[in-house]
């Protein structure tokens, strides 16, 4: 049996290369045109080509967004942008325009395509037209239960991709227009101003003032399925999408790795331990709730903020191990937040097991003794008689 593809994002080159460390099979990325994450850093053409190279090495995948509502301005230069992704070395390109089908069939026919969740794609019928269009793949509609997951997979030959973690859409995803309305920020070009995450006041149809003390908004929570990982990887679905393109390296390197001991975990033993503690690692990351929204059952009120809503940030994530000294026994990491003598941290990496670790000292650059490590990005050192490893992360103990 294949096994089912971990695909996380990447806003940069930084992040492909941490995506790959904490466990992706395949990354997706966007150029600097042409992709629906205009604030993130995005990726230029001979990044796009070095992250293939990287990856290649690796023997695992980068797929590009090509995936706006193109305009007819926006048409100028796509053709020869495929063309280049094609030679660069890019596994697949993620699109929802036909337009950009119809071209791929013209100059780069042999470019794997993807259909993307922009389309809504909800049910076995258009997932065969896209296949018969010449699509490898769809990327399913984050509104998509599992009984019409199941019903894809049994009547359509195409792979099927979904989300699995990460942000939801107030609207079917990406056709939200409140963005053009309120801002002129086009959300399905790449320039949503999430009006959605915005407090409101509330009026009835007499104009009356409704909302009191708490504001009202109108956005959901996030997605999460980790509970049910298993039940994807046995009903044949191809690939689990992490959004993010955005995201800090703290939360890309975190969620792939609690997805990462997931999957492997199930298919090695065929259930999931301690999914509460997975859920809760991942909600400590986004600082939002993380609920299964329409996996299993239609939303309700418990799947969305409307009132009272928190997302304070947190200062979990206190550093990156540099370097282990083995002679001194002493970790040497660069300081992200706050942390003192006496604090115990967790310590996790790609190739160790978690573990808990009281601080008993902490030495700056210069090997004095000091009590705290409070300046961003200084370089301290703290003693472990456990070996890790370049890039693993110090986060608070749970």
């Amino acid at each position: 049996m294949k096994r089912i593809e971990l695909l996380a994002p990447a806003g940069n080159l930084e992040k492909v290369k941490w995506a790959f460390m904490y466990g992706a099979d395949a990354v997706y990325l966007g150029g600097r045109d042409y992709s629906l994450r205009a604030n993130a850093t995005n990726l230029s053409v001979d990044e796009i080509k070095e992250a293939c190279l990287y990856a290649h090495k690796l023997n695992k995948k980068v797929y590009v967004t090509v995936n706006i509502v193109f305009h007819n301005e926006d048409i100028d230069g796509l053709k020869e942008y495929l063309i280049k992704l094609y030679e660069i070395g890019v596994d697949a390109v993620i699109v929802s325009d036909p337009l950009v089908i119809t071209l791929i069939k013209e100059v780069v026919p042999n470019l794997e395509i993807h259909i993307s969740t922009q389309q809504n794609s909800l049910n076995y019928e258009v997932c065969n037209f896209w296949y018969e269009e010449g699509a490898k793949r769809v990327v399913l509609g984050r509104e998509t239960s599992k009984k019409d997951m199941e019903l894809i997979l049994k009547k359509s030959p195409v792979d099927i991709e979904v989300f699995i973690q990460g942000a939801m859409c107030v609207s079917y995803s990406g056709r939200c227009v409140l963005s053009n309305y309120f801002t002129n920020r086009d959300s399905n070009r790449g320039g949503c101003s999430q009006i959605c995450r915005w407090n409101f006041d509330l009026y009835d149809e007499y104009k009356n003032k409704l909302s009191t003390d708490n504001d009202f908004a109108i956005t959901v929570k996030d997605l999460t399925l980790i509970p049910h990982i298993g039940e994807l990887i046995d009903m044949g679905i191809t690939s689990l999408k992490i959004e993010g393109r955005m995201r800090s390296i703290y939360y890309v390197a975190t969620v792939l790795h609690v997805y990462r001991k997931a999957i492997d975990e199930y298919y090695k033993t065929h259930k999931i331990e301690n999914i509460d503690k997975l859920t809760y690692e991942l909600f400590r990351c986004a600082n939002r709730d993380s609920v299964v929204q329409f996996f299993d059952k239609k939303p309700g009120v418990e799947e969305q903020y409307y009132a009272n809503r928190d997302e304070v940030s947190n200062k979990d994530f206190l550093g990156i191990v540099l370097d282990y000294d083995e002679k001194e026994q002493e970790i040497i990491l660069e300081q992200r937040n706050y942390f003192e003598k006496g604090d115990t941290v967790t310590i996790f990496g790609p190739s160790i097991e978690d573990f808990d670790l009281k601080i008993d000292y902490i030495k700056d650059k210069d090997g004095n003794v000091i009590n705290v490590a409070r300046h961003p990005q200084e370089i301290v050192r703290i003693p472990c008689d456990k070996k890790v490893y370049k890039n693993d992360i110090i986060r608070v103990k749970y």
